[in-house]
């Protein structure tokens, strides 16, 4: 079940804490896609309860889906439900609790119905605590001072739960118990205001537009500790961090927290999954086949093998908050949603006059009330029936303003304006929103963003956004023969022109490039620095040893894994690509040809980056265009041609082979030629894909 809104409930067991915001008292705290609203302090729980209330129904009314999170035990050790009302059923005892809490801003009951509680069962306790300073019949002050009554100390899931404190104990350090019962009944309301439309985790199956859940913000206390503010009140600030880390949780990760069996003693939700949840929105791993392909023929289709990628592949980054101005070049990692419409109120498109419209046919004339509407400086009165003011472009339209004429279509004096109509109402004037509405999806997930984009987003005063975090691509070229430019070298060795070219293309792309030099043809040696490449990298892009041949040692150390696949691409330049996962990071083995490297890199490399970076699948643009060449192709393999536009025409490079590496400085972009058989002849329409088409 995917939900849209996660609220957050920090409980308190106590009474009023007055106006200002306090520690140990009630915070709330909304996000949606990663996001978080600021922490609202609630004084007592009438006031949190209330607008708790409002909340969930607002945001089913807008059809959105709550996950709602509270920091108390949803119930208690199995069978204290059956010893003291007679059935283990948790809304029985939540509805019990709720028919005998007596809760009023400044005191409660819950020191004196915990003793009657306690009068139930055999012995001494199982609750204790009195922090009251009279003495409460059946309630012990100390939890030593308990004996025979027959209850486990914890539910399993504090048993679990490294640091829980059980649910007995009423006060003093680490007290949860009065949590639990001043809560109950609030959770026992809310089922009974919302009825079929709210499901309670792991009680029942989640299904419906409200769920409730049990949360310990304690199991990410290390996220909450190493990000909260000097001076920001802890409870506050966990509140925030498990809802912006909850609602950025993938759908599948999210379903692994709730697959929980049901129980009549509720559970803490992430428990057993903390890695989940303090590792933040780490999107689950590729699958370890994620590259193999069923071979039914020797050589494999290009878009075959694109099909397979796109099918196979998904996000491996996890996700951060940025302000708008650092987030250019970014993978929307959350709808984003506009603050506020844009326009934000009518306005004037144009200098002129505005009045109460429309103008009939023939000359108009209309007295002018004193002053000017202005951007940014409105006129604060309202404009009578059958007069008009001056406007100017962008003010917003005063009270009995629907229509603009422009000035250069009036005549005007000091006391009036004269224009020909007809001119239409709502001429030359903006509506509210006509733009963008607040709370609309104004740019999807998946997008990256243009400065375009931040215009928008600006526009609409969206001041922070999820993305995903920058891609790591470590950039490898293998053999012996390699040096790098300035190195000296003998006629048998030669510069290594993929790995700079590589990093260039890949930084273009706006990854982060990690360089990781030249292995040589040593198994040895490149087994180290794989290892090396997967804690620093969340890809492996390497040239060279990518087929099967002796030397190919790349080849051979990701067929030890089990992950490897080799594919026979039908295509020209290009064909071997060798692929699969080192320590779960996903490795593409290039050719060692830099033109065969450069074109893979660009048909199966950019829109693999693309999606692994949280991105949507990018098929570059084609565009059909005269042919400036002669060229007959055989059958069975798709041919990319460097090619670039003269005259209105695609003019390709001279020379096909793939040794003549300048050919891909004189281009501009590839001449693509599919699959069958044909001739092209000039002037025959082509298709052309511009580089930077490629990660558009």
């Amino acid at each position: 079940m995917i939900f849209d809104t996660f609220l957050m409930v920090d409980w308190s067991g106590g009474n009023d804490r007055g106006a200002t915001p306090k520690k140990d008292a009630i915070w709330v705290c909304a996000a949606r896609g990663g996001m978080a609203d600021a922490p609202l302090y609630m004084r007592n729980r009438h006031v949190a309860e209330e607008w708790i209330t409002d909340f969930l129904k607002a945001e089913t009314d807008a059809g959105r889906r709550v996950l709602a999170g509270f920091d108390f035990a949803f119930g208690y050790p199995a069978g204290f439900g059956r010893t003291l009302i007679g059935t283990d059923d948790p809304f029985a005892l939540w509805d019990w609790f709720a028919a005998r809490v007596q809760d009023d801003p400044k005191s409660n009951n819950r020191f004196d119905l915990a003793g009657d509680i306690n009068a139930h069962f055999p012995g001494t306790g199982p609750f204790w605590g009195n922090g009251l300073q009279r003495d409460i019949p059946h309630l012990p002050r100390k939890g030593l001072a308990r004996d025979g009554h027959g209850m486990p100390e914890k539910r399993k899931a504090e048993e679990q739960a490294k640091g829980a404190f059980p649910v007995w104990q009423l006060s003093g350090a680490g007290a949860v118990g009065s949590q639990v019962i001043m809560g109950l009944p609030m959770l026992a309301r809310l089922r009974k205001t919302f009825g079929e439309t709210l499901t309670t985790w792991p009680f029942e199956p989640l299904s419906t537009p409200i769920a409730l859940v049990e949360i310990w913000p304690s199991l990410i206390a290390k996220n909450i500790a190493a990000t909260l503010p000097e001076g920001q009140i802890k409870d506050a600030h966990q509140v925030q961090v498990m809802a912006e880390t909850l609602s950025a949780m993938t759908a599948e990760n999210l379903a692994r927290l709730l697959d929980v069996p049901a129980n009549t003693e509720g559970w803490i939700l992430g428990l057993g999954h903390e890695a989940l949840l303090t590792q933040g929105a780490l999107p689950p791993p590729l699958k370890n086949d994620c590259f193999a392909m069923p071979q039914g023929a020797h050589w494999t289709p290009v878009d075959t093998a694109l099909d397979h990628l796109r099918r196979e592949l998904s996000c491996v980054t996890g996700t951060r908050n940025i302000p708008l101005k650092d987030a250019a070049n970014c993978i929307l990692a959350a709808d984003v949603v506009a603050a506020r419409a844009h326009p934000p109120a009518p306005n004037a498109a144009v200098d002129g006059y505005g009045f109460a419209g429309p103008a009939p046919e023939g000359i108009n004339r209309l007295p002018l009330v004193q002053g000017r509407a202005a951007a940014g400086a409105p006129f604060a009165g309202n404009v009578p029936a059958d007069h008009a003011i001056r406007i100017l472009t962008g003010a917003n339209l005063p009270q009995g303003v629907d229509t603009v004429v422009l000035q250069e279509d009036v005549s005007a004096t000091a006391s009036d304006v004269s224009f020909h109509g007809p001119i239409k109402q709502g001429a030359n004037a903006r509506k509210a929103g006509e733009d963008m509405q607040a709370g609309q999806v104004i740019l999807h997930a998946g997008r990256k963003l243009t400065a375009a984009d931040i215009g928008t987003m600006a526009a609409a005063g969206v001041n922070k956004l999820r993305v995903h975090q920058q891609l790591k691509v470590g950039i490898l070229s293998t053999g012996d023969e390699l040096r790098d430019p300035g190195d000296a070298t003998t006629d048998g060795q030669i510069f290594d022109a993929n790995r700079p070219m590589l990093s260039a293309l890949v930084g273009q792309w706006g990854y982060d490039v990690i360089d990781l030099g030249r292995a040589p043809d040593n198994r040895d040696r490149l087994r180290n620095i794989l290892d090396d490449a997967a804690r620093r990298c969340d890809v492996i892009v390497s040239s060279g040893g990518a087929s099967a041949g002796d030397e190919d040692h790349m080849s051979a150390l990701l067929e030890d894994t089990g992950s490897f696949a080799l594919w026979r691409i039908a295509m020209k330049p290009g064909r071997p690509l060798a692929m699969g996962q080192w320590q779960g990071k996903p490795v593409f083995g290039l050719p060692g040809n830099p033109v065969a490297a450069m074109v893979c890199a660009l048909v199966f490399v950019a829109p693999a980056l693309r999606v692994l970076a949280g991105g949507t699948w990018q098929t570059p643009a084609r565009y059909m265009v005269p042919a400036g060449f002669t060229k007959s192709k055989k059958e069975g393999r798709r041919e990319y041609l460097r090619a670039r536009i003269e005259n209105g025409t695609a003019v390709v490079f001279p020379s096909e082979g793939s040794g003549r590496v300048s050919g891909l400085s004189w281009a501009t972009g590839l001449v693509e030629l599919a699959d069958p058989a044909q001739k092209v002849a000039p002037g025959d329409p082509v298709a052309f894909l511009p580089f930077h088409s490629f990660d558009a």
